[in-house]
């Protein structure tokens, strides 16, 4: 019998797009195989792009991967994560 697996979903704030997007992007590559699911929100329209940025991950995998990817992300400046958990 498996074992009922607990869902993550993480929110990260990026306040500084131009600044951290590399870095969160590198964190991510680097922690692919935890993330089940991204979602990449921020307003975009003819005129303005926002400086600001959201992301909606939903983690899958071990809990110290998924623990340290949030730390890593934590880590750059600029950014901002929380965290849902539902067992």
């Amino acid at each position: 019998m498996t074992e009922k697996q607990s869902i993550r979903i993480v929110g990260v704030l990026i306040t500084d797009r131009k600044k951290a997007a590399v870095k969160v992007q590198e964190t991510l590559t680097r922690y692919g195989c935890s993330i089940k699911t991204r979602l990449g929100l921020h307003e975009a329209t003819d005129d303005l792009c926002s400086p600001n940025g959201l992301i909606l991950l939903e983690l899958t995998g071990p809990a110290g991967d998924m623990d340290s990817l949030e730390k890593a992300l934590n880590a750059i400046d600029g950014v901002h994560v929380r965290t849902m958990q539902f067992d």
